[in-house]
């Protein structure tokens, strides 16, 4: 195995420009009709080309706040860990992560099926946890003790701790299934979870037997300080939204720094951000592929996000139009900077400014041109300290995947920063994580009120 620090590289599997109008496009492929065939033909592919994981995102209701954006955008999607298992029948290698939230779940129920996967797959799963931190899902659940918005990461952090202690209730020695003296499990060996609190009541082992990894990989997306300082006690790789280089360098010193003050190895937690990548034999084609992707975006069905970047309110202007001297729903302030920085760059429609902040201040790492400029920037990023690997957001799929595997991976194994076969089995060998050590958390909780 090459001593050249190696690039960790995932992909999500669901495609953002899709959902807003990309459907349309000839190269996007819809999974309503056979996601079965579709999802397979994805997930083989990123494993030929030798990725981590693929990673599925998940939010517990629609996107759609009208009939336009019904009527216009996908707004249906496949239930996280039911697709991956499945996955895992059809895939050999590939990691996947799953994403569930510890809001609208219980520990037990998510130590149960993550284990299960990670047992139907061999020791590939992950679990990518989510808060849901705002309201807009909470209007289909009916959980009383919901925690509040302060006190989500509390409830997080020891929601993740019992899951942990439900994956060790069972040692991986415990099950002997020794037929000749009827012994099917050492008690000795099995360890009940005791825990009552305002929000959590476990008094059981797992009814689901150790799984290969001893943990499945935990994975956690966010960017604060607060998120920084819990994630690096919680998580083994961090998914995040930055997309220059100075920012992101910033970033990782100050994760690997946390780490090491709480007592955590900084190579056991991976810094990977969202990057976006159009690829082409020249830079000239690939501009064209980027704008090709663009004729079916449906901006008109997004006057919400629209409103939120810019601070116009789009029911009374429409997108063409010569961008206005103020704002026109109270928010003059905000407006006047987008403004700035319209005249900074010649633009002059509304239209112009929001894909402008859209690819440069609210958007991944977008990066447009050849297999070797794409890999040029990211070899820069990790030699310099500014990411441990990415996660792929495709523009649409399956080409999405197709192009980076099929032009980018290669660039990136000839350098010598990207494998060119699995060193293992499991998710963590691919990632270069250690197994979890034993009793990470105690078996047993006082119990609080």
């Amino acid at each position: 195995m090459s001593t050249t620090k190696q690039l960790k590289l995932g992909t999500s599997i669901i495609a953002p420009r899709a959902s807003n109008g990309g459907w349309r496009h000839p190269l996007s492929d819809s999974y309503i009709r056979n996601p079965m065939k579709y999802f397979t033909q994805v997930i083989q592919t990123a494993e030929k080309g030798k990725m981590d994981f693929v990673f599925l995102p998940d939010y517990y209701n629609v996107f759609a706040r009208s009939e336009n954006e019904f009527e216009k955008n996908i707004n249906v999607w496949l239930e996280p860990v039911t697709l991956l298992s499945a996955m895992s029948a059809v895939s050999e290698k590939i990691g996947l992560s799953v994403t569930l939230s510890t809001t609208y779940n219980e520990p037990y129920h998510v130590a149960r099926m993550m284990a299960s996967l990670d047992h139907l797959s061999n020791g590939r799963a992950c679990w990518n946890i989510v808060t849901s931190r705002g309201d807009s899902e909470a209007v289909n659940f009916n959980v009383e003790n919901r925690p509040q918005i302060h006190e989500r990461d509390e409830h997080a952090t020891l929601f993740i701790e019992l899951v942990q202690s439900l994956w060790e209730s069972w040692e991986p020695d415990a099950i002997i299934e020794d037929r000749e003296s009827g012994v099917f499990a050492l008690p000795e060996k099995i360890h009940p979870v005791q825990h009552q609190s305002k929000w959590f009541s476990v008094a059981s082992p797992l009814n689901v037997a150790s799984p290969p990894q001893g943990h499945p990989v935990l994975m956690q997306a966010g960017q604060s300080i607060e998120f920084r300082e819990r994630a690096v006690k919680t998580s083994e790789v961090i998914f995040m939204q930055l997309n220059n280089i100075a920012d992101a360098k910033a970033f990782y010193q100050d994760v690997k720094e946390r780490a090491l003050k709480n007592g955590v190895n900084p190579a056991e937690v991976l810094v990977m951000p969202g990057v976006q990548v159009i690829v082409a034999k020249t830079e000239g084609l690939a501009r064209q592929k980027q704008i090709d992707y663009q004729q079916f975006d449906n901006l008109a069905s997004r006057n919400d996000r629209i409103a939120l970047f810019i601070g116009l309110d789009m029911t009374t202007v429409s997108l063409d139009m010569p961008l206005p001297k103020h704002s026109n729903m109270g928010q003059d302030a905000k407006y006047q900077e987008v403004l700035h920085i319209a005249k900074e760059h010649q633009l002059t429609t509304i239209y112009d400014l929001y894909m402008h902040l859209e690819e440069t201040k609210n958007h991944h790492l977008t990066l447009v041109g050849t297999a070797v400029q794409i890999a040029d920037v990211m070899e820069t990023w990790l030699q310099e300290d500014a990411a441990d690997g990415f996660i792929l957001i495709p523009h649409l799929l399956p080409v999405g995947i197709q192009d980076f595997v099929e032009e980018v991976i290669p660039e990136l194994q000839k350098r010598g920063i990207f494998r060119s076969d699995y060193e293992g089995s499991t998710l963590r060998e691919h990632l270069g994580l250690s197994l979890p050590p034993k009793s990470i958390h105690p078996y047993a909780y006082e119990k609080t009120t």
